[in-house]
């Protein structure tokens, strides 16, 4: 099998508009109601906002009111604001790390478009919130869990994500300590849950006397695979953490991991769910792994020189085109997502995991599509 064909600028438009037309469809059914993380028969149900994923539907409301600038787009998003700045007033299951998920889609992204002072407020609520989980003793956000208990005393690789709502947090206050914590969490981060080859571990343990542990995993196949959704958020979180810091250890970081992940990929560069697996496995993909990193060589494409950056973009738009091309929901229906054939838990026997959301669309799935496109589409202003 080739390569897939780089999405052309004419092509990313379409698919882009196509987005934007799922979206309108999905107003009136998750306005009011959040979207759960994963659809189910290709269909996601409606959700209390109580999920760390509901951030990401809000997300794409934004997405698309900035291709349209569209009143019913607006209007949604500022009734989601609403209800995220319910939650982190009511700390309604907020007691992990997942800030940044919830609150820069949903609320940096609505201030940033509209000047919504609530929204604003909101997201500092939910940086305050996520500095509460540092741990001193180790330098780290704990991901879960209550705090300081030995089972919970750990970070995960996806909270690298989470770090830009820091970062806007101390633009927006002067106050330093929000950017300090993030950099302090990345430099432990990047010392302990990459491994020298690049590949990742989801899930790093401390000691309590702040010493590294162990690397483990939840949501991978076993402890010492390659879990793709992790890949990919280390992949996109590095280059982010070296657009805030500058820091040549974060771009060397970016560089390895994605060397790592481009080694693992088959023909169609969307991997499987661990990418431990090849397609030959019957093993099922996760299409949001390669929307992440899709992301990434973007941002990297948008931060590096023009020459290094080049490259990024071609590949990115090698897995863009190949998700709009192979992967894309054909027909916008109702309640279905953007992409199809993600992954959000896969049970193993060596892993943790609740099997749910295997081989269906998932909200951050879709939404990292449509910001790959946008991105592929306007010199865009990132919520990140």
């Amino acid at each position: 099998m080739n390569r897939p064909v780089p999405i052309t600028g004419a092509q990313a438009q379409a698919a882009l508009d196509k987005a934007v037309e799922q979206v309108r469809l999905n107003l009136p059914r998750y306005t009011k109601k959040c979207q759960h993380h994963s659809s189910v028969n290709g269909v996601y149900p409606a959700c209390k906002n109580e999920e760390w994923t509901c951030g990401f539907w809000p997300g794409e409301i934004w997405l698309a009111y900035e291709r349209t600038r569209d009143g019913a787009f607006r209007q949604a998003g500022l009734a989601l604001v609403d209800s995220f700045e319910r939650r982190i007033r009511r700390k309604v299951k907020v007691a992990h790390h997942d800030m940044g998920f919830l609150y820069t889609p949903s609320c940096v992204a609505a201030y940033k478009l509209t000047g919504e002072e609530k929204a604003r407020q909101a997201a500092i609520l939910a940086a305050d919130q996520l500095v509460s989980r540092f741990q001193p003793r180790g330098e780290f956000i704990q991901a879960w869990g209550r705090m300081g208990s030995p089972i919970n005393y750990r970070f995960i690789i996806d909270c690298l994500l989470n770090l830009p709502l820091l970062y806007w947090a101390s633009r927006e206050t002067g106050e330093e300590k929000y950017a300090d914590i993030a950099k302090r969490h990345t430099a432990t981060c990047m010392a302990n849950s990459f491994r020298p080859d690049g590949s990742t571990y989801h899930t790093f343990y401390m000691r309590k006397d702040g010493r590294p542990g162990h690397g483990r995993t939840c949501q991978g196949y076993k402890d010492d695979s390659f879990w793709a959704r992790g890949q990919a958020w280390g992949v996109y979180g590095s280059i982010l953490s070296y657009r805030y810091t500058g820091e040549s250890k974060a771009l060397d970081t970016f560089k390895r991991a994605l060397e790592f992940y481009l080694t693992r990929l088959p023909d169609d560069l969307v991997p499987c769910w661990d990418m431990l697996f090849q397609p030959d496995s019957g093993e099922p993909r996760d299409s949001s792994s390669a929307a992440i990193v899709a992301c990434g060589l973007l941002e990297a494409a948008r931060v590096l020189p023009p020459g290094e950056g080049a490259e990024y973009e071609r590949l990115a738009r090698e897995m863009v085109g190949s998700l709009a091309a192979d992967y894309a929901v054909p027909v916008p229906m109702k309640g279905t997502g953007l992409i199809l054939h993600g992954t959000y838990s896969k049970k193993s026997p060596y892993n943790t995991c609740f099997p749910e959301g295997v081989d269906e669309c998932t909200s951050w799935g879709d939404f990292y599509y449509m910001e790959a496109l946008t991105r592929l589409c306007a010199d865009w202003d990132p919520y990140w």
